[in-house]
């Protein structure tokens, strides 16, 4: 068996902390949990005065009697890590009350474009006033037509009167003053009747225009040319006396509004008819209506051939 030869201290192996200095730092990262592979840290080569080895080729520990100084330094501080950092961004939600308040904003915007649309529109679908003319073309504005004993066109006043047939303040189909004591006996009758029964339905008849004189009726006439600016236009709300159905007391006019309805649905039952489209009004007595129901109506006075 040969004899292990010494091996000179010039040919040991240097051995380095490279290795210690990794098993190190796995093991203080795995305690950290740190899973990100190490990076093995190279020292200064420590050199020993000798070093002793078995013929198998393994290295002992370097004694430390005869270490350089650069074995007995710290290992040097631990490199932060080199790879791309990721970071994780927490957002915040939206809380429920910038929510609503968002929602509310909306809202209300969209009410304003609501509104502008609706006034726009309605502005665009309104039709001018029918009644109106330029100042410029020397016309004066009309009014709406009413009738012509409730809702006066010009001054009734000087010398025609009650007795002329004018009529002032509330009178009913029960009173006696001349417009309505002088209209025909079984109009008036028929008009006292549909009274009491439209009373129990709450409605009162209240006479705007009855009976009239000849010279009341031209006034009206006079007075209807001047409103309405032509005899023929004149000639759609006011006939002459020796047409008139007033002037006759065959006709009177019915209000206010709801009376004239009441009777305008009912009155067919009591003999009492409508007799042009644009006189809600106007009422005469046709008996014939209680069985047959009443006439067509004409669209005003000028349709009417008795008028002619």
């Amino acid at each position: 068996m040969k004899r292990a030869s010494r091996v000179p201290a010039a040919l040991v192996p240097v051995a380095t902390t490279e290795v210690l200095v990794g098993r190190s730092r796995d093991r203080r990262d795995d305690r950290f949990g740190d899973s990100s592979p190490t990076q093995p840290m190279t020292l200064a080569p420590c050199r020993a005065g000798r070093g002793v080895g078995d013929h198998r080729g393994r290295l002992s520990e370097v004694t430390d009697r005869r270490m350089s100084a650069a074995c007995r330094q710290s290992p040097p501080p631990r490199r932060p890590h080199s790879g791309p950092v990721h970071r994780v961004v927490h957002r915040e939600r939206p809380r429920a009350s910038t929510r609503l308040a968002r929602s509310a904003i909306l809202v209300l915007i969209a009410v304003a474009v609501a509104s502008a649309i609706a006034v726009l529109g309605y502005q665009l679908s309104t039709p001018p006033d029918v009644g109106a003319h330029s100042a410029e073309a020397g016309d004066k504005p009309r009014r709406p037509p009413s009738p012509p004993g409730g809702s006066p066109l010009g001054d009734r006043g000087g010398a025609l009167g009650r007795a002329d047939g004018a009529v002032s303040g509330e009178v009913t189909v029960f009173d006696s003053v001349p417009a309505v004591a002088r209209l025909d006996p079984a109009l008036l009758t028929a008009l006292r009747t549909a009274a009491r029964d439209a009373r129990r339905d709450g409605v009162t008849f209240h006479v705007n225009s009855g009976w009239r004189s000849a010279r009341y009726q031209e006034q009206l006439l006079r007075e209807a040319v001047s409103e309405y600016g032509s005899h023929a236009e004149a000639a759609r709300w006011v006939a002459t006396a020796d047409t008139s159905r007033h002037v006759s007391g065959d006709a009177v006019d019915i209000g206010p509004a709801d009376a004239a309805a009441w009777l305008s649905e009912h009155g067919a039952g009591y003999g009492l008819c409508r007799v042009y489209r644009n006189e809600p009004w106007h009422f005469e007595l046709r008996p014939a209506a209680a069985s047959r129901g009443c006439p067509q109506l004409y669209a005003d006075p000028t349709h009417d051939p008795r008028m002619q």
